[in-house]
């Protein structure tokens, strides 16, 4: 079969099929947009955290977690693709498949990165039509918002308790935030250890994700944030970056409607 060479977003050049068959995804968000791009039927692996779409895990083969990749297993699936990232995937884990399988990288920070890592994969899997029509809805979806944009308000956005961290800049939460008009209030790169008595934030968002944060920890964090807005936030809307960005401004758009009836 004839192969063509793709550039990634890591900047490899990886030699895939001309026709794509047997794809195993390493990362819950890229794992629903194949499915959304039509490509249910191809996938042979996935993760354990790729919940979405629902029943998925129980017909496709899990292949360990994001960071804890079963190599071997994988490898026996035999497929002709495997689509990873590369904050989300352990670098050894990749550095392995990679020299046995065509494996195609993502790297993403903003909502640019997203669009161009969607436009990519259906070009890989012969979906472009279904990719651009996605990508459009993405757009049209995200200019919706500009009316709603908060004017320079700080926000801690918080993914991990004990100890406290929070996603910094340089990071596709970080972008989400900027997008809605917020300030960062962590100028760290990435994901940082966070002392709280340092921080003074306007608003201080919890995330479903990784960290299940619930109500008990807004109380636990307004004693000592006694004039931040603090609220219980849906992960997956700040931090997916494949076709759950179609729904992300709906989500976004009830946000940021609770904090105005809130002040």
């Amino acid at each position: 079969m004839n192969k063509i060479k793709y550039i990634d977003q890591m900047q490899r050049t990886v030699e895939i099929n001309s026709t794509v068959s047997r794809i195993v995804s390493l990362v819950p968000s890229q794992t629903e947009l194949l499915v959304d791009l039509g490509l249910q039927d191809k996938l042979v692996g996935i993760t354990k955290f790729c919940v979405h779409p629902s029943g998925l895990r129980k017909q496709v083969q899990l292949i360990g977690g994001t960071k804890n990749v079963k190599v071997k297993l994988l490898e026996s699936l035999n497929p002709d693709l495997v689509i990873g990232n590369k904050e989300e995937n352990n670098q050894a884990d990749i550095e392995e498949l990679e020299q046995k399988l065509p494996t195609w990288m993502s790297d993403i920070f903003n909502l640019e990165d997203a669009l161009e890592m969607i436009r990519q994969v259906g070009e890989i899997t012969g979906t472009t039509e279904k990719a651009h029509e996605i990508i459009s809805k993405i757009r049209t979806n995200f200019s919706e918002l500009n009316e709603l944009k908060q004017q320079n308000k700080s926000v801690l956005y918080l993914i991990w308790k004990n100890p406290y961290l929070a996603a910094g800049t340089n990071t596709f939460i970080d972008s989400m935030l900027s997008t809605l008009g917020f300030q960062n209030a962590v100028k760290q790169e990435r994901y940082p250890e966070v002392d709280l008595k340092q921080l003074n934030p306007d608003f201080i968002f919890l995330s479903s994700e990784p960290y299940p944060f619930k109500e008990k920890h807004i109380a636990e964090l307004q004693s000592l944030f006694p004039v931040s807005q603090i609220l219980l936030v849906d992960g997956e809307y700040f931090s997916w970056y494949g076709s759950r960005l179609i729904e992300a401004p709906a989500y976004f758009r009830k946000l940021l409607n609770t904090i105005q009836a809130g002040k």
